[in-house]
């Protein structure tokens, strides 16, 4: 945490800390528990199911050319023109096909003619990175030829993306990169995979009036906070592999605080002050849910 001293006229500070690890909620939990089960998410049985002839249909992919989601380009098109925004491809992705990857990984290895090793037995597992900041993330694809192009060895297979979300938060993965290696890449935050696991709407922590309403209500405790005003964060901006910036899929921070806080405080003081708020807020169910990453910044209060 960096120290503050005292804030004279035009000076401003600036804390930043990801959300904490959280338990997952309840109903993420039961629907993670359900797969693989004996029955489907409707709770109707397996068993007995056939897959060919007319049933072929229950893949909903038969037919599938491997190309992108139209809803998915044309939400990617309004970020690129600026007339749409981070939760419109979200949005798109609810009802969007996509290509997760999937490669062969050595599970037990035999010694063969003159001493060679060779592969016995090999696995299919799915594909996770490493995020700058030490999280797990799931690779995701919008086209069979844009993963093709980021990994030709890696097998696709065809799911709606609101499975594979799901499928990240049983890898222990809290983010979905979209097209990584492409002209756009887009970073789908931990709370928007969890809204996609859910098949529920995502409202970007921004854009949240009962989380907004719930950091007021915190700082609200303390009179050296004068007010508070919360906006996109530094992070909710992208740019392109061409070096184009467009406003979402950012990785960064998507929320900052600005607390207004009286003059005359000292370094301590003010260090105590936001830790104590952050720690309020990070107790909180719903901003574990809903907040991924926050900024706060300082700013002396008008006269």
């Amino acid at each position: 945490m960096a120290e503050h001293g005292r804030m004279p006229d035009g000076a401003e500070g600036t804390e930043e800390e990801q959300s904490p690890v959280r338990r997952l909620p309840g109903h993420i939990q039961a629907a993670l528990a359900g797969a693989g089960g004996a029955t489907d998410s409707a709770g109707q049985p397996w068993a007995g199911r056939s897959l060919e002839g007319e049933n072929a249909s229950i893949h909903n992919f038969e037919d599938d050319d491997g190309t992108a989601d139209a809803g998915y380009l044309a939400a990617v098109s309004g970020l690129l023109t600026a007339d749409g925004d981070e939760a419109a491809v979200v949005a798109s992705l609810a009802t969007a096909r996509v290509f997760v990857p999937i490669v062969a990984q050595l599970a037990e290895e035999a010694e063969g003619v003159d001493g060679l090793h060779a592969d016995k037995q090999a696995d299919m597992a799915l594909v996770t990175l490493k995020a700058p900041d030490g999280r797990l993330a799931m690779p995701v694809f919008s086209s069979a030829e844009a993963l093709a192009a980021w990994h030709p060895e890696a097998r696709p297979v065809a799911v709606y993306a609101a499975r594979a979300a799901l499928s990240a938060v049983a890898e222990g993965a809290e983010l979905l990169v979209m097209d990584p290696g492409s002209e756009v890449t887009f970073v789908v935050r931990r709370p928007a995979v969890w809204a996609l696991a859910q098949q529920k709407q995502w409202v970007p922590a921004y854009r949240d009036a009962e989380l907004a309403a719930l950091l007021r209500s915190a700082a609200e405790t303390r009179p050296a906070v004068r007010g508070l005003e919360v906006l996109p964060g530094g992070g909710v901006a992208a740019s392109t592999a061409s070096g184009r910036r467009i406003d979402g899929g950012g990785p960064g921070p998507e929320l900052r605080v600005v607390l207004y806080l009286e003059d005359g405080l000292d370094a301590a003081a003010v260090q105590s002050l936001v830790a104590g708020l952050q720690n309020d807020w990070s107790r909180n169910v719903l901003f574990g849910e809903r907040v991924d990453s926050i900024e706060v910044k300082l700013r002396r209060a008008a006269q």
